[in-house]
């Protein structure tokens, strides 16, 4: 795309042109997917409970979202009296764009990817963990007890479970021996005896995917890790004081957030957008990439909407023991079986 760009405008002109575009080719699906995985959201809750949920705006309740973003849209925004007005309005901005530039190294397929960075891990890792400043200035700006209690949470919360996250990843890299994402899915092709595309199968790696998945859902702060927003301890949390269009950018920045962890899931142990199966029997290869990918996401936001339907609010002293006193030791263990694996194997001329 550069290149048909910077034959009419330059290379600078063009570069600037084609990134735009691809910004904008990965922005705008992720806003009307937002949109839709909400209305999907509150619909596995209606099945679950033997409800109907969204049914009444646009066929099938489809349109039950953008109906809600409109009516946050016409509201007043009322800012408190006592708060600092600046980081009040600064904070939901932050966490809004926070969470849509960790898009920018996903590949949605062979070289579908806006930046094909060889650090792209570190990337994702350096970016999400930006997000807890939108939390914790929106806590502070609001000048309100619960909202500052809730950033407190927040900030403790996101921090202990970033460190396993962060161990879980050294796991990863260390086998497909690479930071790069796309490289990451290349190591997983024929991964178990050739015919099985994923980590997810490997026994030394499985464990880690577990402590992933509960963990990215507690680095989102979704039920049952949502101590942040308890609604029957601090009302609404961080977001207590908000409304109109800065309300909604909190939460379209925490559903982009959901399928930002469902997208690493995927990526990282099951094969990306490769098919489940190495093999030419099954045509799956004529499948597009870019469908298994969004096939995986759409199965991991289910597990989290089951999850939030079903299981019940962690207290806060649970979350932090099971992020401190489970989780980290167990991922640091790994750290050592995975290195010391790979060292009696790879490395001393065996083959995996």
């Amino acid at each position: 795309m550069t290149e048909f760009f910077a034959s009419y405008l330059g290379y600078e002109g063009g570069w600037f042109v084609a990134t735009l575009i691809g910004i904008l080719l990965i922005a705008l699906p992720l806003m009307l997917a937002v949109a839709m995985i909400i209305y999907v959201d509150r619909k596995v809750w209606a099945a679950m409970a033997l409800r109907r949920g969204p049914n009444v705006v646009g066929p099938f309740g489809l349109l039950q979202s953008f109906a809600d973003g409109l009516k946050v849209f016409l509201q007043e925004t009322i800012i408190p009296t006592a708060a600092n007005k600046g980081l009040f309005l600064l904070a939901p901005i932050i966490t809004f764009t926070v969470a849509l530039l960790a898009w920018a190294v996903i590949p949605f397929g062979p070289g579908m990817v806006l930046a094909n960075i060889n650090v792209g891990l570190l990337y994702i890792l350096a970016v999400s963990s930006l997000g807890v400043y939108g939390v914790i200035i929106s806590g502070w700006a609001s000048n309100s007890k619960y909202p500052f209690y809730s950033a407190l949470r927040a900030a403790a919360q996101m921090v202990s479970y970033e460190v396993s996250i962060g161990f879980v990843l050294i796991s990863v890299v260390l086998w497909a021996g690479t930071f790069n994402l796309q490289g990451i899915i290349d190591a997983q092709r024929g991964h178990i005896f050739g015919i099985f595309n994923g980590f997810v199968l490997n026994p030394l790696l499985f464990p880690m995917w577990v402590v992933f998945l509960i963990s990215s859902m507690a680095e989102t702060a979704r039920t049952p890790f949502d101590v942040t927003e308890a609604e029957s301890e601090l009302v609404a949390g961080y977001q207590t004081e908000y409304s109109s269009m800065a309300f909604a950018l909190f939460w379209l920045g925490e559903y982009a957030n959901v399928l930002l962890m469902c997208a690493l899931n995927a990526i990282l142990f099951w094969g990306g957008w490769l098919p489940p199966l190495n093999i030419d029997l099954i045509p799956w290869f004529d499948i597009p990439g870019i469908i298994w990918l969004f096939a995986k996401i759409f199965f991991f936001f289910f597990i989290f909407s089951w999850v939030r339907a079903t299981v019940p609010r962690y207290r806060y002293d649970q979350i932090m023991r099971l992020g401190w006193k489970i989780f980290l030791p167990m991922s640091i263990l790994w750290v050592f079986l995975v290195s010391g694996f790979l060292m009696l194997t790879r490395y001393n001329g065996g083959v995996l």
